[in-house]
């Protein structure tokens, strides 16, 4: 009984994590022909949409993500599946449940703020940003509804404070290289736009 563990509750650890899906490492990135690909589409939207039909889309993803996980109930929405990869998501990313999609939410979208606030006062968040440091905690309950939710109102709140977006300063992106302000404004409803789809295909199966 070393470590205060019986054989039998040894070999159920085990057994748990040979069950877990092998995945990529958080941080691996996209494969490159789609990283090249996203960069053009990301870039193309940057060129063609405006700073309003971004924040269309943020509120529009935002109230679907929201009716979403609230049509779970606290198992539900707790329980990891396993899904498909999305065009636009890690492979480290495809076994989480609802909840734990809107906690790397939150995660990015206070993030994503934080960038915004301070590209515009013309300064650099005191960080690097990193994908692997944005994943959710797999211990994610219902709580994190409302945490999302005031994620959004503070992403919000921060864009509505910057008068142009259009900042001198950039911040690097992992993929998609040097943004201003409006890149990562974009970048949240973008972002949202994907994690929706996530959760729609994990409350399928």
């Amino acid at each position: 009984m070393a470590n205060g563990r019986t054989g039998f509750e040894n070999d159920a650890t085990n057994m748990k994590l040979e069950a877990l899906p092998k995945l990529a490492a958080p941080g691996a990135g996209l494969p490159k022909i789609e990283l090249i690909f996203s960069r053009f589409r990301f870039g193309w939207a940057l060129r063609t949409r405006s700073r309003e039909q971004f924040s269309a889309l943020f509120e529009s993803e935002r109230v679907q993500i929201l009716a979403l996980a609230r049509s779970c109930d606290a198992e539900t929405g707790a329980r990891p599946v396993l899904i498909d990869r999305l065009r636009g998501m890690e492979d480290s990313s495809r076994y989480w449940s609802v909840f734990m999609t809107l906690d790397h939410l939150r995660i990015v979208n206070l993030a994503v703020a934080g960038a915004i606030r301070a590209l515009g006062k013309g300064e650099l968040p005191d960080r690097v940003a990193r994908t692997a440091d944005v994943k959710p905690d797999p211990a994610a309950d219902i709580t994190a509804i409302d945490d999302f939710e005031r994620s959004c109102e503070f992403l919000s709140t921060c864009a509505q404070q910057v008068p142009d977006l259009k900042t001198s300063q950039r911040f690097d992106h992992p993929w998609f290289g040097p943004m201003d302000a409006g890149g990562w404004h974009a970048l949240g409803a973008v972002h949202m736009s994907i994690h929706r789809k996530q959760i729609e295909r994990i409350l399928r199966v």
